[in-house]
């Protein structure tokens, strides 16, 4: 059984994403502010957290970046529609998807479902990884599927599940240009409506990590127009 942390200040909310959650046969733990989702993590064995981004004592956002300085745990983070800018913080300091309020009972435990499946599998066997290859190398950096690990001129790297896929999709097809659209659906197996943003930002974080100048990239290359691609080395 897989175990959710719900993180918000609002009770209600608390409240009704516990009904959705446990209806669908998930363990919940309830926090309603950072410190408190801080200290759940410690406590329970946690495998996705929901977590709203303006409450008291540690926000969201801070509240994300302390979890990513030791734990890959998917989160998803709650937002109002004003929060447009809170939405890219929250992607760029590590979280992995996030949910606008007022929120549709479906479509949460449709996000929930799809980072808990790259979640336990690291990579997994979705479409980004259909074929039985398991090492991919280019210039420096090397992955191997199986054992999920990412090394860039030997050093190991730590990537998040979906800085992982997307990493993996552009390895396996060097050359090839994806749109964000294409990315989008392939890595996070949703519509991709709106979604340039969120991948423009996992990307950027995912360049931070695997190119020596991510200003100039060398490995992943944007074109311009198009979307972006895995130069050949």
């Amino acid at each position: 059984m897989y175990n959710i942390l719900i993180c918000d200040d609002d009770r209600d909310i608390v409240s009704a994403l516990d009904i959705y959650l446990t209806s669908e046969g998930y363990a919940t733990v309830k926090a309603y502010d950072g410190l408190e989702a801080l200290e759940m993590v410690k406590e329970h064995d946690i495998h996705l957290i929901l977590m709203d981004v303006m409450m008291p004592n540690l926000d969201g956002i801070r509240a994300t970046a302390k979890l990513r300085e030791s734990t890959n745990i998917p989160i998803i983070l709650l937002t109002a529609k004003s929060e447009d800018t809170d939405k890219i913080l929250g992607l760029n300091i590590g979280a992995d998807d996030y949910i606008t309020k007022p929120f549709n009972p479906v479509e949460v435990i449709a996000r929930v479902k799809s980072q808990l499946r790259r979640y336990t599998t690291l990579g997994g066997r979705s479409k980004v990884a259909e074929d039985n290859s398991a090492v991919f190398s280019n210039g420096g950096i090397t992955m191997d599927d199986n054992a999920k690990s990412v090394t860039v001129d030997g050093e190991r790297v730590s990537l998040t599940p979906i800085e992982y896929n997307i990493l993996l999709l552009l390895m396996k097809h060097p050359g090839r240009v994806f749109s964000t659209g294409q990315i989008y659906e392939q890595v996070w197996n949703d519509p991709s409506l709106g979604s340039e943003n969120t991948v423009a930002v996992h990307i950027r974080h995912l360049r931070e990590k695997v190119e020596i100048d991510p200003a100039n990239p060398r490995y992943i290359k944007v074109v311009w127009g198009l979307g972006y691609k895995m130069e050949k080395i």
